[in-house]
C-alpha cells in the first residue's frame, strides 16, 4: 500500500466507550498520531476518560452514563450489554457528540464498534469515519451463531439510525464503516478470517494450522495490538518477585469484579499447591486479596505490560479479553483462558487452536483442573513455542504505525 505524503496536520476525533480495554489501544494510536503532528480529540464522559487518558488529552465532554451490571455469559450477557449500555449510551451521548463534530470539525472520526453515536454524528455532518475494533465481538460470524440475536441487534441499530434523523434508505451499520475498520489483533485470533488468510507458517513443533471461518469485512484490517506505556509500574513491589520460582500472572480484566472472587480463590488454591515452584501475581479486589495465600503478590491493579516486557511472568491466567491475550502473546507468553462472556470464548478457542494455550470453564473449573492447565503451559514447551510464533505474526502486522498510516489514508 502506498500512503500519501501528508501535507497538512489532521484533526481526528475518537469516540469510544469509557472502558479501559477500549481506551488503552486507542491511546497508543493517539500517541502515534500526535507524534506525526496531528490533533486528536476524545468525545466522551470526562470524569471517566481523564484518569486513563491523562491531563493533556483534549476531551470534548458528553456527560456520563455508567455501565450496568452484566449477565455472566451466553446470550444474556450480549443482550444485557446492548440493552443496558450500548444503546442507552448512544442515545445519551449522541446530541453532545453531534455538537462536538460540528464545532471541532474533524477530518475523520474514529468510532469504536460499541459507540455508534460517533458514526451517526459523523454521518449527519458528512464527515468520514473509520471503525475501531478492540475486540472481535462485532466482526465476522456473530457470537453464539444466533440468528435471532443478530436480528435483534440490527433492529436496535436501525432504531438508533432513524432516531438520529438519518435517512433509512441510506442506512449503514454503525459498527461497520464502509471505509476502514481497524482490528487490534491478528486475523488468526478473530472469530472469522479473511478468505485468503493462510496464517503464519508453523515452526518445528509449533501450533496447528487454523481453519478459516466466515470472511471478515473486506475493509477490516488487522494491525495487531496497539501498545503504549501505562503508569503504575513504579508502585509495584518488584523486590517481592522470586527468582527461584516461575511466575504466573492472574487477571480477569476491569469489568469482572462482581464475578471474580470465587474463581480467583479457586485459582489461588491451585497455585498454592505449586508454591514450591510457582509464584502468583494476582490482580484482585480487596476481599480476595485478604484471602490469598502467603507468597502471592496480590494488588488491586498490576502493571501487566511492564511485567510482560520485563519477562517477569512465565504464563498468564486470564478471562480471554482480546487486550490481555494479545499483550501476553506479543511477548510470547502462553495462556490459560477462562472465558466469561462476549467474544472471550471465541478468542479462547483460537488461542487453543493455535497451540498457544489452553482453556478451562470459568464457572466449574476447580483447583485441580486449574493446576493441571497451568502445568500444561508451564512444563510443556509446545505452548511457549506456539506463543512465540504468534508473537512474530503480531509483530508483522505493523501495530500503531500501520494503524496511523491507514487513518491518514482514510482521511485523505
Amino acid at each position: 500500500m502506498t500512503v500519501p505524503v501528508r501535507t497538512r496536520p489532521l484533526r481526528l476525533m475518537f469516540v469510544l466507550p469509557p472502558l479501559t480495554g477500549h481506551l488503552h489501544p486507542a491511546l497508543a494510536l493517539a500517541g502515534e498520531l500526535a507524534r506525526r503532528g496531528h490533533s486528536v480529540a476524545w468525545a466522551g464522559p470526562e470524569p471517566l476518560l481523564r484518569p486513563v487518558l491523562g491531563p493533556d488529552a483534549l476531551v470534548l465532554p458528553t456527560g456520563t452514563r455508567l455501565l450496568r451490571e452484566q449477565a455472566t455469559g451466553g446470550t444474556a450477557a450480549i443482550r444485557t450489554l446492548w440493552r443496558d449500555f450500548i444503546v442507552p449510551y448512544a442515545r445519551f451521548t449522541f446530541p453532545a457528540v453531534r455538537r462536538a463534530v460540528a464545532d471541532w470539525e474533524p477530518d475523520l472520526v474514529l468510532v469504536d464498534q460499541h459507540s455508534p453515536a460517533g458514526a451517526l454524528a459523523a454521518t449527519r455532518h458528512g464527515v468520514p469515519w473509520a471503525g475501531f475494533a478492540p475486540s472481535s465481538m462485532e466482526l465476522g460470524r456473530p457470537p453464539l451463531d444466533d440468528p435471532e440475536l443478530t436480528w435483534w441487534q440490527e433492529e436496535l441499530l436501525h432504531g438508533l439510525w432513524t432516531r438520529a434523523g438519518l435517512d433509512e434508505a441510506a442506512y449503514v451499520d454503525p459498527r461497520l464503516s464502509p471505509r476502514l475498520i481497524l482490528a487490534c489483533t491478528a486475523p488468526e485470533l478473530l472469530g472469522a478470517l479473511p478468505a485468503d488468510a493462510a496464517g503464519p507458517t508453523p515452526p518445528e513443533g509449533g501450533f496447528a494450522p487454523m481453519v478459516a471461518g466466515e470472511p471478515l469485512p473486506p475493509q477490516c484490517v488487522a494491525v495487531g495490538p496497539l501498545l503504549t506505556d501505562r503508569p503504575g509500574s513504579a508502585d509495584f513491589p518488584w523486590d517481592r518477585l522470586r527468582d527461584d520460582r516461575r511466575r504466573v500472572l492472574v487477571t480477569l480484566g476491569t469489568l469482572s469484579a462482581s464475578v471474580a472472587e470465587d474463581f480467583l480463590l479457586r485459582a489461588a488454591e491451585a497455585l498454592d499447591t505449586l508454591s514450591d515452584r510457582v509464584q502468583a501475581v494476582v490482580a484482585a479486589p480487596g476481599p480476595v486479596l485478604e484471602k490469598l495465600p502467603e507468597g502471592v503478590v496480590g494488588l488491586p491493579e498490576v502493571p501487566v505490560l511492564e511485567l510482560l516486557r520485563r519477562g517477569a511472568v512465565d504464563a498468564v491466567l486470564c478471562h480471554g479479553g482480546m487486550n490481555t491475550v494479545c499483550e501476553a502473546l506479543t511477548y510470547g507468553i502462553p495462556l490459560v483462558l477462562a472465558p466469561i462472556r462476549h467474544d472471550q470464548p471465541i478468542t479462547a478457542a483460537r488461542v487453543a487452536a493455535l497451540g498457544a494455550g489452553t482453556s478451562v470453564d470459568f464457572a466449574t473449573a476447580g483447583p485441580r483442573e486449574l493446576r493441571e492447565a497451568l502445568l500444561a503451559v508451564l512444563d510443556d514447551p509446545g505452548p511457549r513455542v506456539a506463543a512465540r510464533a504468534v508473537a512474530d505474526r503480531l509483530a508483522s502486522l505493523g501495530g500503531v504505525s500501520r494503524a496511523a498510516d491507514l487513518l491518514e489514508e482514510c482521511a485523505g
